[in-house]
């Protein structure tokens, strides 16, 4: 009887043993299960760490976009810049969160251990990819600091453009000015040298009707000169050409040689069409007849650079009524001293 209660007494120690297995089976349990939800939570926040990273690279893309815009878009980098400096610190944040999580449970079993060091590796290598993305936000900061050096030297250079200007204007403005009053006091000269040589023709040919002062020119009806339909001049005008001639001459010994002056010869003819062999218009006979006076002033010795020719046939009336009287008045040629 004592040999069976002792053999119950040694079989007592098995419940014990089970619970004792049973306990460490759900410590077990419960460490893996820690694991698990760290491991998924773990996994969660390098989710959404790839997730800022990969919004992080595009946005320096975007930047990368936006500095060929220059000066246009040099504001809104600025700010994109900011934006990313904000997100990178916060990242940087979370990662030193995550570290001392890590360490935390760097006291668990091997496994976890292994878990943790495989993280610590991921976010060594965020680290990297950070590091790379601040490396391009410098580059991208130091080549809008050559832009803006850039745009300094070109705003200087173009102050100094314009202040050029300003003066190159100044000094076209004083130029024109002091052209403007040599030309008006040339033209005075002119005004005065004119005025004297029709004063002294009027002495010369006198007070004949078929010679007469029409504003700035001298008018001699064409049959003092010339026969009609005729451009050979008749003895009696050549006659009043050597008088003109005389004039002329005094005249350009009178006048500086600084001043460009001519006479123009003008021929004129009526309305009437003349068509022959030797004129077959108006235009050839009136030109006709005032190269005939040019020449005929050279041979007396005007210079011919002091003289022009040239015909107007009908075109330059001054009377336009169709009677002989319009006709002989229209019929003309006209002196005129003006500028080359």
């Amino acid at each position: 009887m004592a040999f069976a209660r002792s053999r119950r007494e040694a079989m007592n120690y098995w419940p014990g043993f089970v619970d004792a297995l049973s306990t460490l089976l759900l410590a077990i349990i419960f460490l893996l299960s820690v694991f698990a939800i760290i491991q998924f939570y773990l996994s969660q926040e390098v989710t959404g760490k790839d997730t800022a990273l990969t919004r992080l690279n595009v946005q320096i893309a975007q930047l990368t976009e936006l500095l060929s815009m220059e000066k246009t878009g040099k504001m809104s980098l600025e700010e994109t810049i900011a934006q990313l400096r904000a997100s990178l610190g916060g990242v940087e944040g979370e990662r030193d969160r995550l570290k001392a999580l890590y360490e935390g449970l760097s006291s668990g079993t091997g496994a976890a251990q292994g878990q943790i060091n495989a993280l610590g590796s991921q976010l060594e290598a965020e680290k990297r990819v950070s590091g790379r993305a601040l490396a391009q936000v410098e580059l991208l900061n130091q080549q809008i600091a050559a832009l803006r050096r850039q745009l300094g030297a070109l705003e200087s250079a173009l102050d100094v453009s314009e202040k050029r200007d300003k003066d190159a204007q100044s000094r076209i403005a004083d130029l024109g000015q002091r052209l403007n009053l040599a030309l008006a006091q040339r033209v005075q000269e002119l005004s005065r040298y004119r005025s004297d040589f029709f004063g002294k023709l009027r002495e010369i040919l006198g007070n004949r009707p078929d010679i007469r002062v029409v504003g700035d020119r001298f008018v001699f009806q064409s049959e003092v000169f010339f026969d009609s339909g005729s451009a050979a001049l008749r003895p009696e005008g050549q006659a009043e050409l050597d008088k003109l001639a005389s004039a002329l001459i005094e005249l350009e010994r009178q006048i500086p040689n600084d001043i460009a002056w001519v006479l123009r010869i003008d021929g004129h003819t009526d309305v009437r069409p003349i068509v022959t062999a030797q004129f077959p218009s108006n235009w050839a006979l009136s030109s006709a007849r005032a190269i005939s006076v040019v020449q005929n002033l050279i041979q007396k010795g005007v210079p011919p650079q002091r003289l022009v020719a040239a015909g107007f046939g009908e075109f330059q009336p001054l009377d336009n009524e169709r009677t002989d009287e319009a006709y002989r008045r229209n019929r003309r040629i006209e002196l005129k001293l003006t500028e080359r």
